[in-house]
């Protein structure tokens, strides 16, 4: 009895030494928390985690998570914040961990400026993002005026509401979009061989309150970002959530009205809301302030869905709908006016105008990988048509007819987009690798620049073709964190092009096959709280 007794002791002491130890490590191996909306069950994304020494630093993802395996084992204590929401401290000890994850509800909050702290820590991050708070606190019509907000990007829009604004950025005046690469949730904004001009690109599919956030950044740095990326990019990343069903009426002067509505087709859940189908639609018209009315209108709409198909996999999946006709005033001559011929507001040519529209549909499968790494898989289809009527020179070039010309196409889009990307840690240093391979085809038809009168008598045919053109690039790119003030970045993309163009008035076929090499090299560097230092080099084409 006594031996047995002992023995009892010993295995009572053994658990009692072991079990805080066990404790200990269940603490450290924390995969990572949830962060969700208490009221909505939303995921919040883009809130930032850290402690109070700023040793560690890490930001939720699209799903709401972040990722603590990376997290030295002796902090407990987390500060959780984000614009819109109440800051939160909390101890990992308290919260209840099932799988190595937990959840943390986040409490919404109207931001005042006394809760805006300004604070020099550099992350390595060199992308610029435009919040939804940002956007949606200033008064937009359409999402081509949310590019108004990129620092040093103008717009200027110059006939009659339909048609894709000018751009102008950092000293280069990109007309249409020539040289800056736009894109929506990574599907491709800007047309190749477009009938109006090369890289014509056209935001106005876009529903504006769906809109998540804008990532921004200057200059052909960025390895997985290919054509017409010479004076930056701009990608638009749309929401995948509806935190409320919602409707929405605005009209003013000039016979001007909008609509919008959105609306959930799921019901929600009790603890995380880990998918989401919604549908959305938009009209707008006004009759313009013009002589001649604009009659402008434009419809959208939008069915998105997104979900977590399996533990490490989500899909996304969407469709987007676009139409638009205006007439356009177009510009007229001085001494028109100063003669009386026209009023300010009047016209020479009244048969200025166009119509537009836009078919998208997407297909995503994102998925985390074992290594820590994220494996994204993205199909795009899209079909468009355009058709626009100027006249910039009047009766110059026909004094019977005029100068009227019509810039006209259709055209299919054909898509594919792989990424990789995973961070890690060799020693004390820290790296990331972004790699990916994007496939594009374009199937563009009845191409055409003509004279016309009146818009539907063609009295010189300049142009009519047929064009193929296909995109294929692969690119890496590695950055190194050499130390916590100065990281290092790397890449190099490879792009290859094959072009066919069919001239149906002269009966010629035309074949062209091109390769392009892009490398990349940055540096950056914190240099103290009040200044950091870069250098960027990098080669961009279109």
């Amino acid at each position: 009895m006594v031996v047995f007794t002992r023995y009892m002791c010993s295995v009572v002491l053994l658990i009692m030494a072991v079990f805080p130890i066990n404790m200990l490590y269940a603490q450290q191996t924390i995969k990572g928390i949830y962060l969700i909306n208490t009221v909505t069950k939303i995921p919040v994304t883009g809130a930032y985690v850290e402690n109070a020494a700023f040793t560690f630093f890490s930001a939720a993802d699209e799903n709401g998570f972040v990722n603590l395996r990376k997290m030295p084992p002796s902090i407990n204590m987390l500060q959780i914040s984000r614009i819109g929401y109440e800051t939160k401290m909390v101890a990992l000890d308290s919260i209840n961990i099932t799988d190595g994850t937990a959840m943390i509800y986040m409490d919404n909050k109207v931001s005042g400026l006394n809760d805006v702290t300004v604070r020099s820590v550099y992350n390595g991050n060199i992308f610029k993002t435009i919040s939804d708070l940002d956007i949606h606190l200033r008064p937009i019509n359409n999402s081509q005026e949310v590019l108004r907000m990129v620092p040093g990007l103008f717009i200027g829009q110059h006939a009659g509401g339909g048609k894709s604004e000018q751009i102008f950025l950092r000293g280069f005046d990109i007309d249409h979009g020539t040289d800056i690469n736009l894109s929506v949730d990574g599907m491709p904004v800007n047309m190749v061989s477009h009938a109006h001009g090369q890289g014509y690109a056209d935001l106005h599919f876009i529903i504006p309150e769906l809109i998540e956030k804008v990532n921004f950044n200057k200059g052909p740095y960025y390895a997985d970002k290919g054509n017409f990326t010479t004076a930056g990019f701009v990608e638009f990343k749309i929401k995948n959530f509806l935190e409320n069903n919602f409707v929405k009426m605005e009209a003013g002067q000039f016979g001007t009205f909008r609509s919008i509505a959105g609306f959930n087709l799921l019901k929600p859940t009790a603890g995380i809301k880990n998918q989401s189908l919604y549908a959305a639609g938009e009209a707008s018209f006004t009759k313009g302030y013009f002589d001649s009315p604009q009659k402008f209108y434009r419809y959208n709409t939008q069915l998105k869905y997104y979900g977590n198909i399996s533990p490490n996999s989500t899909l996304t999946a969407g469709i987007m709908g676009f139409t638009s006709k205006w007439n356009a005033s177009g510009q007229i001559p001085q001494r028109a006016v100063d003669n009386g011929s026209v009023g300010f507001y009047g016209a020479i040519d009244n048969t200025e105008g166009g119509n537009t529209n836009r078919y998208n549909a997407m297909v995503e499968l994102s998925s985390n990988l074992l290594n820590g790494g994220v494996l994204k898989n993205q199909l795009f289809y899209s079909r468009y048509a355009f058709e626009l009527y100027s006249n910039f020179t009047f009766f110059k070039e026909d004094p019977v007819n005029g100068d009227q010309i019509r810039q006209k196409e259709s055209r299919n889009i054909f898509g594919y987009n792989n990424s990789y990307t995973k961070s890690y840690t060799l020693g004390k240093l820290k790296f990331s690798t972004n790699a990916g391979v994007q496939l594009r085809y374009d199937d563009i038809n009845d191409i055409e620049l003509s004279r016309t009168k009146n818009r539907n008598e063609v009295t010189n045919a300049i142009m009519s073709g047929d064009i193929n053109e296909f995109n294929a690039g692969i690119y890496w790119m590695q950055k190194l964190a050499v130390s916590k003030k100065l990281d290092i970045s790397a890449g190099l993309r490879a792009d290859y092009f094959a072009n066919k163009y069919n001239d149906i008035i002269a009966g010629e076929q035309l074949n062209s096959n091109s390769f392009l090499v892009s490398p990349k090299l940055n540096f950056n560097y914190q240099a103290s709280e009040k200044l950091q230092l870069y250098w960027n080099n990098g080669r961009g084409f279109h």
